[in-house]
């Protein structure tokens, strides 16, 4: 285990606002805005000459391999040559279906270089799902591998397959052995350059709360995605980097994949199940000293308990989360049991992070809170009309366009997008700021709870519950109610030890009662196994009001 990095002088989060330039960000890049750029060559070749590491890979039974940046140039130099013989061109998309295996980033280097654009598609996916954002992308080519091949087989006008193939599968025909074709291909290929607007990755929404919508992202969305490693993850040249979200998502792909690879530091993919013991024996193992992810997976982590954490407590500097708020319990917990700052970040899809606690950057961290602007942002609090809020006054948080240099999303892809208007981004979160300049999560607009006039964030509720010892997981929504408009009503899922009973249900109201207050507890509590959730962690809320 290497042990946490040499600590290091953080840049003040306000000399960071004040002294944020887009071409300080664009000079970090190794190709130029008006001469073009190419995406493998900011992630892969520009760091090639001095052996260092690009990606430590665990398989499920904890087989072990590093593959150098000049090992993934020369890969990604195969692919392409394969990508360009099997008719792809500048510009055409490649879906990757596929597990996280060194392939897998072969791949998406490899696309990259024949200034083509990636598309992820989950491995948890099924064909429905897959056609819908095949039909989004018009992808050219897919590169899938044998446990995934037969989803593909329900596909209308499933566009062209190569297959890594698994020791002793035969191929279908009409397929590429993938394994075969970068075999026969040669390990050069000059990366295609590209103009900054032009895309280099297709992603979709997760679609909580309608179908996935096409998200491109072109290449100077580069810069906001190096800056929110260095400024908010505080990626260091001597930590070890473990982002366990899947690359079949955007937190994973953006800043598990792309950004680590970005600044020259070796990403990991860890390729089975996550489990805590899992967890635990791979920040041991790798010394990972820097971590992100989902607070689904953090809550996994306490739900094993202190004893299983004890071999990590000390090894960790920093840990990232995002992709639901962060329960003011799990930054206790982290804190008591892990030694290690857990901070909240805040973004979308749409536009990557844009609101975090920042590691990389001093400022008062208040519990609870989404954090501050990324510098490079301009972030507004929008009423009803329009009107920008104040501090304590509910409202959607938006990004001002014209003053948010890294915003890359200009409107989903081929329709139309209400949410771009009057020179905002309006996100569909509904928020507030606080007298220090922090922004407080309330909850999606449509999630807010409105009861005898009073207006509840569930993330509120969430959070007092999870704090009760019996709680493992919640999620809480309104339901309509004549008297009081709605009642808040909780979905529990209970740690292991405790069951199910009026007593306990009582015993929970009681709780954020005191916890929280009285107009705010729920009146109704349902007890689950599990909760509904996207393949990428985030709770379907809209789920939850059909039961």
């Amino acid at each position: 285990m290497t042990g946490r990095p040499v600590s290091a002088t953080p840049q003040s989060y306000g000399a960071a606002r004040v002294n944020f330039a887009i071409q300080t960000e664009r000079a970090r890049l190794s190709g130029s805005v008006e001469a073009g750029f190419n995406a493998c060559i900011e992630c892969c070749d520009r760091y090639a000459d001095d052996d260092r590491t690009a990606l430590i890979w665990v398989s499920a039974i904890g087989q072990q391999e590093d593959y150098s940046f000049a090992q993934m140039r020369d890969l990604s130099a195969r692919v392409a040559n394969m990508l360009v013989a099997s008719g792809v061109r500048p510009g055409d998309c490649v879906a990757g279906l596929l597990p996280r295996i060194p392939e897998l980033l072969a791949t998406i280097l490899g696309v990259w270089r024949a200034g083509a654009v990636y598309q992820p598609l989950f491995t948890a996916f099924g064909p429905k799902a897959i056609q819908h954002r095949l039909s989004i992308s018009s992808a050219t080519l897919i590169v899938t591998d044998s446990a995934n091949r037969s989803k593909l087989d329900e596909i209308a006008d499933c566009p062209s397959i190569a297959t890594v193939l698994a020791p002793g599968d035969t191929l279908r025909d009409g397929d590429l052995d993938f394994r075969a074709e970068l075999d026969a291909r040669s390990a050069v290929f000059e990366p295609v350059l590209r103009n900054p607007d032009d895309l280099f990755l297709m992603m979709s929404t997760s679609g909580t709360t309608g179908p996935a919508k096409g998200v491109g992202v072109p290449l100077r969305g580069l810069l906001a995605i190096g800056a929110y490693m260095r400024g908010a993850v505080d990626l260091r040249p001597q930590d070890r980097f473990w982002n366990i979200a899947d690359p079949g998502w955007a937190y994973g792909l953006y800043y598990g994949i792309t950004g680590p690879l970005l600044l020259g530091h070796a990403t990991t993919l860890y390729d089975g199940g996550f489990t805590a013991e899992v967890a635990y024996e791979v920040i041991d193992r790798l010394g990972i000293t820097n971590l992100a992810g989902a607070p689904t997976a953090y809550r996994l982590l306490i739900a094993a308990g202190p004893e299983a954490a004890a071999r990590a407590k000390g090894s960790l500097r920093v840990v990232s989360s995002a992709g639901e708020p962060l329960n003011p319990e799990v930054i206790r917990w982290f804190d008591r049991h892990l030694a290690v700052p857990i901070h909240d970040h805040y973004g979308q899809t749409e536009m990557g992070m844009v609101v975090n606690n920042h590691h990389g950057l001093t400022h008062r961290i208040r519990i609870g809170s989404a954090g501050l602007p990324m510098p490079g942002y301009r972030i507004a609090v929008l009423d009803e009309t329009g009107r920008e809020l104040g501090p304590n006054q509910p409202g959607e948080l938006a990004i001002d366009i014209a003053n948010s240099p890294l915003l890359w999303f200009d409107g989903y892809w081929q329709q139309e997008t209400p949410a771009i208007a009057g020179g905002y981004y309006r996100t569909g979160d509904t928020v507030e700021w606080e007298s220090d300049g922090s922004i407080s999560f309330i909850g999606r607009a449509d999630d807010v709870i409105t009861s005898s006039g009073y207006r509840i964030g569930p993330f509120d509720v969430e959070s007092a519950l999870v704090e009760h010892p019996a709680v493992m997981e919640t999620a809480v929504i309104g339901v309509p109610d004549p008297e009081r408009t709605e009642l808040v009503k909780a979905f529990i899922v209970l740690n292991q030890g405790y069951e199910a009973s009026p007593d306990l249900a009582e015993d929970l109201k009681r709780h954020v009662k005191g916890r929280l207050s009285a107009h705010a507890y729920p009146r109704l509590v349902v007890f689950v196994t599990e909760l509904p959730k996207t393949p990428s962690g985030k709770i379907q809320r809209f789920i939850l009001r059909t039961l």
